[in-house]
């Protein structure tokens, strides 16, 4: 047993079986089925790092580990899954069987290579607040204090951004202080990103480029127009709190006969094209505090009239519940275009009410979001919560001081022996490929994560 705790700890993965199935019949009779935990961000000592990048298979994109064969005569490694044989590069050509290169050695199962550096600047951690406003006076106040002392958490080089939303969305312009000032959108009514262009004047005086998708200034936006609505931390500290303290509840009347008419999906499509367009792939958190059901847009989950019940467990296993398909729908492209921008969605639902997480899951889970449930925004759950997202002490989870490099790969090659090559460093919009023989079929994965919708 010691053998298999020993694995555990060499290269962070756990076996449900550690014996494959001989045949297809005994792999069916598993009554658990054959599975791996693996932790891609274990801490593994003595890891070397290879300065040079990972020497890949030219037929399946394996890569070059222990359990290739090599022919160091002719300077050939044969790969353990498809069987194609490579030449080694020219930077190889003096290894041997007594001068083996560190992927080669039996004991480094998990290896780490360092990617050419980055020359560029360093993107700071993005928080944008989408707030609910259709809450009680008791709860908003209750929500400002926790959004104020969150904010003193930030890191001063943190870019943050603000969206309430109640009957209509509110994408306030932090860069504007001389007064608070907002733009303006129906909650009923889908915003694409070409009508946020025009109708936030990101291109005010400015040409607009002709042809291509604008993301980013590598795009055509200008640093000032982004600077309107993401700004750090220490230059909108002021300009936020202010805004947060004159903060009303949704001044829009509400029938003793219906519900509040709260936009959700409305606020949190903005959201993300707001960020699709200011901050493409930096890893930009959408924190989105929520109080009671959506009622209104794509994805809403019940109609305002208080006759007509919120959908049960009963009515969503009978398949009774009559928005709960479109609204789903409606999160899985919102969860598409969160992956596909590499920007992450958390939620904080505090209401005695349902608020439609089980609508919103997909957007949270495939973008490794958090789901924070509490009965109130004063709840000591909520508080606590928020704050150590932000903090970032041995127990917490220190969101915030995560400014590390984008576009990491994690390679998990899986043969009748395991090998595993991992970049052990906190990052984000990272890729996770499984290389298999051809004896192995991945059935599914478990976690925070999307596909890449590569076939073969």
């Amino acid at each position: 047993m010691s053998e298999f705790v020993d694995l555990e700890t060499q290269d962070g993965v756990r076996m449900t079986w550690n014996t494959f199935p001989g045949t297809k019949q005994e792999a069916l009779s598993c009554v658990i089925p054959v599975a791996a935990m693996y932790t891609p961000l274990k801490p593994i000592p003595d890891t070397p790092v290879l300065p040079y990048s990972p020497l890949r298979c030219r037929i399946c994109r394996s890569i070059l580990n222990p359990f290739s064969v090599v022919d160091y005569v002719a300077k050939i490694w044969v790969c353990p899954f498809c069987f194609q044989r490579n030449h080694f590069p020219q930077h190889y050509m003096s290894i041997s069987e007594e001068n083996l290169p560190a992927e080669l050695f039996p004991q480094y199962t998990t290896i780490e290579y360092a990617s050419s550096p980055d020359t560029g600047p360093k993107m700071p951690s993005v928080f944008l607040f989408v707030v609910d406003t259709c809450l009680i006076e008791e709860e908003i106040m209750f929500l400002k204090s926790a959004l104020s002392q969150a904010i003193e958490l930030l890191p001063e080089n943190s870019l943050v951004g603000l969206i309430t939303f109640g009957t209509y969305v509110q994408v306030h312009e932090l860069g504007f202080g001389h007064m608070p000032k907002s733009y303006v959108f129906k909650g009923s009514k889908e915003i694409t990103k070409e009508q946020l262009l025009e109708q936030m004047c990101f291109f005010a005086g400015r040409p607009r480029p002709n042809v291509g998708v604008i993301a980013g200034p590598r795009d055509g936006l200008s640093p000032e127009s982004i600077a309107r609505f993401l700004l750090p931390a220490s230059e909108c500290e002021f300009v936020l709190n202010s805004v947060l303290e004159e903060l009303p509840r949704d001044p829009w009347p509400v029938p003793a006969d219906q519900r509040a008419s709260r936009c959700t999906s409305t606020a949190l499509s903005i959201a993300a094209s707001l960020l699709g367009l200011c901050v493409p792939g930096s890893g930009a958190r959408i924190m989105a505090f929520v109080g009671g059901p959506s009622t209104q847009g794509s994805g809403s989950i019940v109609s305002k009239n208080l006759s007509e019940p919120i959908r049960s467990h009963k009515d969503l296993d009978k398949g009774a519940a009559a928005l709960y398909n479109k609204a789903v729908k409606f999160y899985e492209a919102l969860s598409k275009q969160l992956v596909h921008q590499g920007h992450v969605l958390d939620l904080f639902a505090c209401a005695l009410d349902q608020v439609g997480v089980a609508e919103l899951k997909v957007a949270v889970e495939r973008t490794g979001g958090i789901v924070v449930l509490a009965e109130s925004f004063g709840h000591s759950v909520f508080k606590d919560s928020l704050r150590r997202i932000f903090q970032s002490t041995d127990y917490d989870l220190g969101l915030a001081f995560n400014n590390f490099a984008l576009h990491k790969i994690i390679s998990v090659n899986i043969t009748p022996d395991f090998f595993l090559v991992s970049l052990l460093e906190h990052f984000h919009s990272g890729v996770f490929e499984v290389n298999c023989s051809k004896d192995v079929k991945v059935q599914g994965i478990i976690g925070p994560c999307a596909s890449l919708e590569k076939v073969g």
